[in-house]
């Protein structure tokens, strides 16, 4: 289920780091504890799921729409000039919640930066937004970068592969596959349900994540448009909870590509 949030800045800062997904993720799950303290503890430390060993988040969210900021490129920061901006945040619950999650973010007012730079914003309209008309074969555009990792006995850190990558296709189905079967309770999807359809183009993405603490890393994905077959309930899935790992972090926000 989508939401567009209308911010609006409430002081005159207007400096906001380049890499702010982390502080929107930060913020989501402060508003979450907000409500259900247990709930937003289980969805940071655990993740959703059958499976305990899969880190299954149950939200994703786009860029901000600011429109065209000033960049300061050297100093990593945009300079936001506009006062009103929105940002659309999904969480894999269904319609009976919406009520209930329109209340929680209805006139949050919020910090969104690090200790130097940042804005204080306020939420002044929420809307939840129509669902598409989803069918088995659908084609997408990524808005935020879609992430595949890999790593052996012998990496220290995972490897954030290329869409190039022969191993890319197999792994990012098999992600697919895991999360809808750790999620639901339905009957299982299997490897033959799925297909991955790329367009040649693709744009290599990424963004720090815990930026400023210890665990500060760059991750990286990639931006492509493609066509997926699966079930409906697939699509309805990572329409709702982000199509890549760590989409709770900002990465996997996807929109229907209306140029096919």
């Amino acid at each position: 289920m989508r939401f567009e949030l209308t911010l609006n800045r409430t002081t005159k800062q207007r400096m906001l780091p380049m890499d702010y997904q982390y502080y929107i993720s930060a913020w989501i799950y402060k508003v979450l504890d907000q409500a259900n303290k247990g709930f937003a503890q289980f969805l940071h430390r655990k993740g959703y799921g059958q499976n305990e060993t899969k880190l299954y988040k149950l939200f994703c969210f786009s860029r901000l729409n600011f429109g065209k900021p000033r960049l300061w490129k050297d100093k990593k920061l945009f300079e936001i000039l506009a006062h009103e901006i929105t940002l659309q945040v999904s969480f894999d619950v269904n319609e009976a919640a919406t009520n209930f999650i329109k209340g929680l973010f209805m006139q949050q007012e919020f910090y969104l930066g690090d200790k130097f730079n940042g804005i204080d914003f306020k939420v002044v309209k929420v809307e939840a937004l129509p669902e598409p008309n989803f069918l088995e074969t659908m084609h997408y555009r990524l808005q935020t970068p879609w992430v595949v990792s890999y790593k052996t006995q012998e990496d220290k850190h995972p490897q954030y592969l290329s869409l190039s990558d022969e191993k890319f296709n197999g792994l990012a189905i098999k992600h697919i596959i895991e999360k809808y079967n750790s999620t639901r309770s339905q009957e299982p999807i299997s490897l033959g349900q799925v297909k991955l359809k790329q367009a040649s183009n693709f744009k290599r993405a990424g963004f720090v994540i815990k930026p400023g603490t210890k665990e500060q890393s760059r991750v990286v994905g990639n931006l492509f448009d493609f066509e997926l077959v699966a079930p409906v309930p697939v699509h309805k899935m990572i329409w709702d909870s982000g199509i890549s790992e760590k989409s709770s972090s900002g990465f996997g926000w996807l929109e229907i590509n209306k140029n096919i």
